[in-house]
């Protein structure tokens, strides 16, 4: 019985790895392409492309992905073998093109009656910078690099005591609210905003919502950029991985909101329901940001 158990584990052990590796790709690419996400100039040049220069940036992108997996990559276990490099390139390319898809028609910027040629052009032009972010995955924040001091405060049950819930709640706060802002800052003043709320529905707003949430989660907890036993064993009032996720989002959406009052995009004499879509359309790429500055501390 214990064979068999021992051999179902190493069976489904390449699977979990893939899986956590594509997690890790995923997170890499949303951390380095939501903010072209939110260009419309992006937008109306994807648009505007024509099959031929698409194919030719495809082709090039899939260049520059290669040598970056050649370096670098979105894998724990690396290899330097031509065939498995070129694999790998495929592989960040296809899950730049799934990210790009799915955020593209969370914001309704591809839609059922969108043209084939502008949907593909949109898509081919958004899904580059989300490939290289997962080439790069692993040069933004390694799980591996584990400071001695971070030995020994994991083996040291004192050590960890000594950092008190509020202060770490405190610091979880103060690195989402500044990774929030970074990326908001770049987006609220823009009329990106107003334009994808015109367009957006109920449906779509609750959309985004988990999106936000569930991208939030396996940037921090999943995609292995920093080490899980330091995340986990951290103190805090909202420490908790779930709870965690969703307070940041909480706090991603405050700085949202004031980055649009911040930039006159909205007042006190706007209605409700105009700061709460505006503030939701904005929480997305702001808790990305949020989840990037937790990693950082």
């Amino acid at each position: 019985m214990a064979k068999r158990s021992h051999k179902k584990r190493q069976h489904s052990n390449p699977w979990l790895n893939e899986f956590n590796d594509i997690i890790r790709g995923a997170s890499g690419g949303f951390l380095f392409g939501i903010p072209m996400l939110y260009t419309m100039e992006v937008w109306w040049i994807g648009s505007q492309t024509s099959p031929p220069l698409m194919l030719a940036l495809l082709v090039t992108s899939f260049v520059v992905v290669f040598l970056l997996n050649r370096t670098e990559g979105f894998r724990k276990t690396k290899s330097k073998q031509f065939l498995d490099t070129l694999m790998d390139s495929v592989e960040a390319l296809a899950i730049g093109i799934v990210c790009a898809t799915f955020v593209l028609i969370l914001l309704g910027e591809i839609q059922l009656g969108t043209p084939l040629n502008e949907a593909l052009g949109k898509l081919v032009l958004e899904s580059i910078p989300f490939a290289l972010g997962a080439a790069l995955a692993d040069a933004f924040l390694s799980g591996d690099r584990i400071s001695a001091s971070d030995r020994q405060d994991f083996n040291n049950p004192d050590a960890q005591a000594k950092k008190t819930e509020i202060n770490a709640t405190l610091a979880d706060i103060g690195a989402t609210l500044i990774g929030a802002t970074i990326i908001a800052f770049n987006i609220a003043p823009t009329d990106e905003v107003p334009m994808l709320n015109a367009a957006a529905s109920p449906p779509s707003l609750l959309a985004i919502i988990a999106a936000s949430v569930l991208i939030s989660y396996a940037i921090v907890f999943e995609a292995g950029f920093t080490t899980e036993p330091k995340r986990r064993q951290q103190q805090g009032l909202f420490q908790r991985p779930m709870s965690e996720t969703v307070f940041s989002y909480l706090v991603s959406l405050v700085a949202a909101a004031f980055m649009l009052f911040f930039f006159h995009r909205l007042s006190f004499n706007d209605p409700w329901t105009l700061w709460l879509n505006y503030t939701l359309i904005l929480g997305l790429p702001a808790t990305i940001g949020g989840a990037a500055g937790r990693l950082a501390i």
